[in-house]
This record gives C-alpha cells, structure tokens and sequence, in this order.
C-alpha cells in the first residue's frame, strides 16, 4: 500500500506555500503520495475559534517577533530564498480554493497548487484579477475558464465547505495540517514527527 500524508490546504497561507516543497521531499524519501485536502482558512477560523496568528498574539509582548524568528530561520534552512509576503495579504481565497476542490476532483489537485504556489508567493500576482489567475493555470495545462465555471457551481461549493468541516471534525484548527494515517500533526515545525511517521509505517 503507498503511504499517504493528508494535507490540509488553503492558497492565503504563507505557510502553505512553505511547508510544500520540504513535505515533498520528505514524502519523496518515503515513496508516499499527498493528498491535499483544499479547504477554507476563514471558514476554518470561525468555525474553530482561532485567528491569524499576527492577530491572534498581538498583544503578546514578543510572540510574534519570535514567529519572524522561527519563520526565517525555516526559509534559510529549506532555501526557500523566493518567498515574499504577498502584497494583498490576507486575501479572500475562496475561489482559488473551489478551483483546486475542482482540479482536485479531477485527479491534479497537486498540480494546481504547484500552478499557482510561485505565482502567489513568490511573484506577487493580482489575486483579484482572474486574467491574472486564469494566465497563470492555464500555462500549467488547465483550462482556465473551465475551472471558473466550475468553482460557481453548487456542487463544488457544497465540497469545499464539507472538507472544511470534515477537517476541523477530525481535530484540525489551522493550517498546515498533516495527517500520516490517525495521526495528526499541526505546523511545519513538525515535519521532522511526520518523516518520523512515515518511516515506522
């Protein structure tokens, strides 16, 4: 049987865009496969309670200079060395997120992320401006304006909301969560627990 890591996924997250290429290799080391689970971060939120951790600990002397800390020691160690905060963060995700519950449906969910993960972070593209987007899947192979019409039916809608629930459900509060068969593991801090998984299974 291939081992599998679950990946719970949302395109407004710097640490998506972080966590994906170490997690690949790592999955890679392991001959496991990822499955990415494309969800609704502010759904998520609301449903759990949490907020953006630059809201959430801002009255917490220190908190989120030490996050800065931990977050670019992560991008040296990984040489993550093309990430820049997107101008428009945070931005609404949502159609993104149906579009890749669509490419997802059609079996190239990772394909989708890799399409627009150096877009987002790294280039800074127009997240408003479907052009933009639309340029940006379709020179990955995807028809753009498929995929848009997709991401406005009830259907695909109606399963992004369900990942949203199904994940917060199981345990799941913020993202990245990792799932390696019942076990759960939140942050990319503990992508060393998840190598540690895979290697037992």
């Amino acid at each position: 049987m291939t081992k599998r890591v679950e990946l719970v996924f949302d395109f407004v997250s710097p640490n998506a865009y972080m966590v994906w290429e170490p997690l690949k290799a790592i999955a890679a080391r392991h001959e496991a496969e990822i499955a990415v689970i494309p969800v609704f971060l502010a759904g998520m939120h609301r449903l759990t309670g949490n907020a953006p951790p630059m809201l959430r600990d801002a009255e917490v002397k220190g908190k989120n200079a030490y996050a800065e800390l931990e977050m670019n020691r992560f991008i040296a160690r990984h040489g993550l060395t093309k990430y820049r905060l997107h101008p428009q963060f945070p931005f609404n995700s949502i159609t993104l997120q149906r579009m890749l519950q669509a490419a997802g449906e059609d079996g190239r969910g990772t394909q989708f992320v890799e399409a627009l993960l150096g877009p987002i972070w790294e280039e800074g593209i127009d997240i408003t401006s479907p052009q933009a987007i639309g340029a940006a899947v379709a020179a990955a192979g995807f028809d753009a304006e498929e995929l848009f019409a997709r991401a406005q039916s009830d259907d695909i809608k109606q399963a992004l909301a369900a990942n949203t629930d199904a994940v917060v459900a199981r345990g799941a509060f913020g993202i990245p969560t990792m799932w390696v068969g019942s076990e759960m593991f939140f942050g990319k801090e503990r992508l060393g627990q998840v190598e540690d998984e895979l290697a037992r299974g």
